[in-house]
């Protein structure tokens, strides 16, 4: 069979892109998810639509292929063109352009049975004209009609068809901000192909892009939120184990520091309040009506107040976790006690005197905070940690370094 750039099936290209860009791509003995041909077909693919950013080295263990992007330079992002290569039969192609010259204009209607007859008259001009029958045009309108590009009107028990109206974009400044900044801003980028080339008035320090493949998959999550529908989550964890989940969508939560998405959950099989995140989910699918998801959901902003980011347990358990540290500083260091404050997020923050600060915070996972806490080092004299393995673990990881100053 001949190669085609066309994905038919978009979760196996992620797949094969999260390898490529977010965990960095293998050799190709080297990527078992895949047979060789199936590996070559998927780096021929990405190629296709990536070929200013593909990146080859030879190895020990031979060729690797990496995807390099230097996002401050990049005005769009380049992952956008996965969404956009996408697979049609000839059938889909005929159907989709026939069925838009009969509904061109906005103000006529048709039945589905004068729709069917005037693709057949339009098509019988061809010496093999191709047929379809009326239930592949309703499933088609239908598709259409779910999407908002037709309109229906019922008239007794006969079904109106209709083009709807055209919608007036935003402008161009609007969807470049909205296409590199919100969720699921792939959106953005379909519509900016709709009006004229410009060049772009933003640039970004921190350019998040990876989230791009995850677009079907947070699409699907903010769309169960708005029909309070519960969700089937099949997951992936670091060791590639797989499990499915049937769970309560809550909140869609971003990583200021990492750009990393989470889905916020209630896990109805460990009945608690969870986060999954989104590039390790494997497929998500809308199951029926949930009626208490407004209760889970204030349940999620009460937690909040004790959340240093997406952790609802810890090592305790579903005890609160404490921690404090006092640090002091130089007379000619407030931007110290200033960022304590700026940062301190469920936390606070006692000015002890003019060189002494201290901070305290009771969260459900203490050990969140700990990246963060060491930024502080050589400023902290004082710190204790309700979770004394992990106390301990810290405190260790600093007689390490200085041993390791000391033999140097």
């Amino acid at each position: 069979m001949a190669y085609t750039e066309l994905i038919k099936s978009f979760a196996r290209i992620r797949r094969a892109m999260q390898e490529f860009y977010v965990y960095g791509f293998k050799s190709r003995s080297g990527y078992d998810e895949l047979s060789g041909r199936s590996y070559d077909d998927a780096r021929r693919r990405i190629e296709s639509f990536l070929s200013d950013h593909i990146r080859f080295r030879r190895t020990a263990d031979g060729k690797t292929v990496s995807i390099s992007v230097n996002s401050r330079s990049k005005a769009h992002d380049p992952l956008f063109r996965a969404w956009k290569a996408k697979s049609f039969t000839d059938g889909d192609i005929t159907l989709h352009f026939v069925l838009f010259d009969i509904l061109h204009d906005t103000n006529e209607s048709f039945t589905l049975g004068e729709v069917s007859d005037m693709i057949d008259e339009r098509l019988s001009v061809f010496s093999e004209p191709r047929t379809f029958d009326e239930s592949t045009i309703r499933k088609k309108l239908r598709e259409y009609a779910d999407a908002g590009i037709v309109t229906t009107e019922k008239q007794g028990r006969t079904v109106l068809y209709r083009r709807a109206p055209d919608t007036a974009l935003p402008s161009a400044e609007v969807l470049d901000f909205f296409a590199e900044t919100a969720p699921c801003g792939v959106v953005g980028s379909y519509l900016l192909d709709k009006i004229p080339q410009h060049e772009s008035l933003l640039s970004f320090k921190h350019h998040y892009i990876t989230a791009t493949m995850d677009s079907e998959v947070i699409c699907t999550f903010l769309e169960a939120i708005h029909e309070s529908r519960s969700v089937i989550i099949e997951n992936e964890n670091s060791y590639g184990k797989k499990t499915t989940h049937g769970a309560v969508p809550l909140r869609l939560m971003i990583s200021v520091q990492s750009g990393r998405q989470y889905l916020m959950v209630y896990d109805a099989d460990d009945r608690r309040i969870r986060a999954y995140r989104t590039d390790r989910v494997v497929s998500i699918s809308k199951s029926d009506v949930c009626e208490d998801m407004q209760q889970h959901r204030e349940e999620l902003r009460g937690m909040q107040e004790h959340m240093w980011g997406i952790g609802t347990t810890g090592i305790s358990g579903d005890r609160m976790e404490h921690i404090d540290m006092t640090i002091c500083y130089d007379d000619d260091e407030q931007h110290i006690p200033q960022r304590l404050m700026r940062e301190k997020r469920c936390g606070t923050v006692e000015i002890i005197d003019g060189n002494t600060a201290k901070f305290s915070a009771d969260v459900y996972d203490v050990s969140e905070l700990i990246p963060w806490v060491r930024t502080f080092l050589c400023r902290i004299v004082d710190i204790h940690i309700s979770v004394p393995a992990l106390e301990k673990r810290f405190l260790d990881d600093i007689q390490r370094m200085y041993s390791m100053y000391d033999e140097a």
